[in-house]
């Protein structure tokens, strides 16, 4: 397997995979998304709230907002020396005192841990009038996509790598002409930039008889980040894991093997 990041930005990443198994990069885009763990707040107890909204409502819109997460310093709450009922080594609290006239942000979130505070902190929670108060303290946890969709550090996806090929009976000049992405140089048609490739311009091809053809072996992989975790440590967190995963399988097989019948 050869890898190779085509662009790099502070929230996505492509990369090239090249030389892989379909089952290999499908695996590892399911570990992103589902088993790279961030922090997220899992429970909001309200002192006060006189607001338009209900504290429902409140709590859902903490819950989905993305935090800053140190995944070294916190153990999951399951796994943790106080049985998950609660510490500082399993959960960080966060404080809001706020009162109207105002708009509410995700920045007048006070966390007891620097490190642990909201992505966007512009992020809207809710208006208050004049005379209106909102109190409250939240929890946050340490979790998985697998658990809920909000522990997710990102979208990862690909397809597969294509190749055009022209006959006779192409019109290469007409699909560049139609496609910014598309290039005519002599009797063949190219990819300018293989990160933008979509499929209208696959449509454009086969409807000007230039037959794509996708190869099996080799991928665009492209990681998007919600912010809460250095998008270039996504993958290798999610690569160790499934070294731990495979190293669990391992001495499960062997304890199979040994187990008398």
């Amino acid at each position: 397997m050869n890898i190779k990041i085509l662009k790099e930005t502070h929230d996505k990443v492509v990369y090239h995979i090249s030389d892989a198994e379909l089952s290999i990069v499908n695996a590892l885009r399911r570990l992103i998304i589902e088993e790279v763990p961030t922090m997220e707040i899992e429970e909001v107890t309200f002192a006060k709230n006189n607001s338009a909204l209900y504290d429902e409502i409140i709590a859902h819109r903490l819950g989905l907002l993305p935090l800053i997460s140190d995944i070294k310093s916190y153990n999951f709450p399951e796994e943790c020396k106080c049985d998950g009922k609660g510490c500082a080594r399993c959960q960080v609290k966060l404080a809001l005192q706020t009162k109207g006239p105002c708009t509410v942000h995700a920045s007048d979130l006070k966390s007891k841990d620097p490190k642990i505070k909201p992505v966007y902190p512009e992020t809207p929670i809710t208006l208050l009038l004049k005379g209106q108060d909102l109190q409250l303290e939240a929890t946050a946890k340490l979790g998985t996509g697998k658990q809920h969709t909000k522990f997710s550090p990102g979208l990862a996806y690909y397809r597969f790598y294509p190749t055009l090929k022209t006959h006779k009976d192409s019109n290469i000049k007409k699909c560049a002409e139609l496609s910014d992405n598309l290039d005519a140089k002599d009797s063949k048609l190219e990819i300018k930039d293989i990160t933008k490739w979509n499929e209208a311009q696959e449509q454009i091809c086969e409807q000007n008889n230039v037959i794509v053809e996708y190869d099996k072996e080799n991928f665009i992989f492209t990681i998007e980040s919600w912010g809460q975790l250095d998008i270039k440590k996504i993958p290798s967190i999610a690569l160790k894991i499934f070294e731990d995963k495979l190293k669990d399988l391992d001495k499960q097989i062997k304890w199979a093997l040994l187990k008398p019948y």
